[in-house]
């Protein structure tokens, strides 16, 4: 009788381990999924919020080793659609460039052709991980929205906020400030060969709101190189805008 007490009793004390080990496992990984909800929430908390964005650039853009020195105007309704126009020497206007989420339209003045695609068009030159509010939250300064999720693993070190994970074959890593403003996008689709990297730098204030001057963009799509420097000399938030865009008709569709 004592002998199966005896074991009624360890039998009894091994269950009670084991659930109060579920119960700090369990409790564990509730921690560490309410740590990573205020992170993100202290994040998206920063984020610069707009209805509207015009901001001029001086910007040095690279196609491949053809280097060229252009200003562009960039117009954005949030949500909507993004108007670019592209000024070389003199203020004259070479190209103009109005993208949504579905499509993209794009003049070149030079040759005197247009392109009208839909906005898949531009997975082929910045690759599939791009999308319309990927290009927005990226002029803006902000995180791209899909990378805040509670798959990525977040780690804090010396004021430096690191989240890195892997989204449908993407690997992922942002670099944030002690401010929580995004320093640095990376995307990474090594099967496709594609490659997307965003650095921001000299963070200014306008309107109240904080954003980088300055943005480098490299993107690598198998062969093809595209690097951006973008520089803002002039920004404004939330102001009435107008986003011109028609096709001349002498135009042609370009090749």
């Amino acid at each position: 009788m004592f002998t199966i007490c005896l074991l009624l009793a360890i039998v009894s004390c091994k269950a009670k381990k084991q659930l109060i080990t579920k119960r700090t496992t369990a409790d564990t990984a509730t921690k560490e999924v309410d740590t990573k909800l205020a992170k993100i929430n202290a994040i998206k908390s920063v984020q610069t919020n707009f209805d509207s964005f015009s901001g001029k650039a001086r910007t040095k853009l690279n196609i491949d080793g053809n280097s060229n020195d252009v200003t562009l105007n960039i117009r954005i309704k949030r949500d909507q659609k993004i108007w670019v126009s592209i000024t070389a020497i003199a203020g004259i206007e070479v190209a103009r460039a109005l993208i949504t989420p579905d499509s993209i339209l794009v003049i070149n003045r030079l040759q005197s052709v247009y392109i009208k695609k839909p906005f898949s068009y531009l997975n082929t030159l910045a690759g599939n991980q791009i999308n319309y509010k990927t290009i927005e939250s990226l002029l803006i300064g902000n995180a791209i929205p899909e990378l805040l999720n509670e798959d990525g693993a977040f780690d804090t070190t010396n004021g430096i906020t690191t989240i890195v994970g892997n989204m449908q074959g993407i690997v992922y890593k942002v670099l944030l400030g002690a401010d929580m403003k995004v320093n640095q996008t990376t995307l990474d689709n090594q099967s496709a060969a594609q490659s997307l990297q965003v650095i921001n730098g000299t963070f200014i204030q306008a309107d109240n709101r904080t954003l980088p001057s300055q943005i480098d963009i490299s993107s690598i799509v198998k062969d093809k190189k595209i690097l951006v420097n973008l520089h803002y000399i002039k920004v404004d938030f939330n102001q009435a805008l107008d986003f011109p865009f028609s096709i001349p008709s002498r135009y042609t569709p370009a090749n």
